[in-house]
């Protein structure tokens, strides 16, 4: 539900600074095991502290870190395009490299690591939307990260065929992963059938590499779907989802909350009474 007024009501902010000096605002709400949520393109929008707040209700805390943008400013297509130019010049973001992995990963990595420590030693779920999809599968090289959540992937921007299939990992990076996912790790994608910045050539590579161990949810936005999701449907979980009951949205999310809660130790009972 949302906050009237306050899209940041209820939120507990603090500073959290990597041992490179990176620091950052951190919003939090909730209690149990953490869920790190790495907001996308503008920044940690109403919507995004929404999906906090569900997670929070679900018996875990949301973390989320603000990586650029304001914290609570509605989306605007001016606010999107300024904020997209602001990360295209920072270092900390890598938005093209085929086998690179973004520095500002580190800095979600060490967060993870301290999010466990403060929770004796819970294990931390992550959640990556958009540009920051990806960094939810970087962040599993860290032990800390037990359910890694990509919500539309976008990283490297899909400009041709090699792009498109690229998972934006340096191959260390990639060979830690997979290691992981040998020994039991699942990882969780959701994007929208029809969605071009998140193309399905990806899930398809995710599919091939990490077998069954990849669980994909699809959501159907090809012209006339029976929930009228537009061609350009690209936020699953914010900007284009849908609460009607029984939507494919709807249906993702339950799954998105479950997987998490499931695998950081709640069970049903616990999770959906919190």
């Amino acid at each position: 539900m949302s906050a009237k007024g306050d899209p940041l009501a209820g939120f507990q902010k603090s500073k959290f600074c990597s041992t490179a000096n990176v620091t950052h605002d951190v919003y939090r709400i909730g209690s149990g095991p953490a869920v790190i949520v790495i907001h996308e393109i503008p920044g940690i929008t109403p919507l995004v502290t929404d999906f906090g707040r569900k997670i929070a209700d679900r018996g875990m805390t949301a973390v989320l870190p603000e990586l650029f943008g304001t914290a609570g400013r509605p989306m605007t297509v001016p606010y999107a395009l300024a904020s997209f130019a602001r990360v295209c010049v920072s270092k900390e973001f890598t938005l093209l490299a085929l086998n690179r992995t973004s520095p500002v990963v580190n800095f979600l990595r060490e967060l993870a690591v301290y999010e466990r420590e403060t929770r004796s030693g819970l294990g931390v779920g992550a959640v990556g939307m958009c540009l920051t999809g990806g960094f939810a599968l970087a962040m599993s090289v860290e032990p800390a990260v037990l359910a890694p959540v990509m919500s539309q992937p976008s990283l490297p921007l899909p400009v041709n065929a090699a792009h498109r299939r690229a998972f934006g990992l340096a191959d260390d990076d990639y060979e830690a992963v997979r290691r992981r996912v040998d020994g039991g790790l699942c990882v969780m994608g959701l994007r929208f059938s029809g969605d071009t910045k998140s193309p399905r050539d990806r899930f398809a590579r995710m599919r091939e590499e990490l077998g069954d161990k990849f669980v994909s949810v699809e959501i159907d936005s090809s012209e006339n779907n029976p929930w009228g999701y537009h061609r350009g449907a690209h936020s699953v979980l914010t900007e284009d989802y849908s609460d009607a009951g029984g939507s494919p949205t709807q249906v993702a999310l339950e799954q998105v909350l479950d997987f998490l809660a499931r695998t950081l130790g709640l069970d049903d009972a616990t999770a959906k009474d919190a």
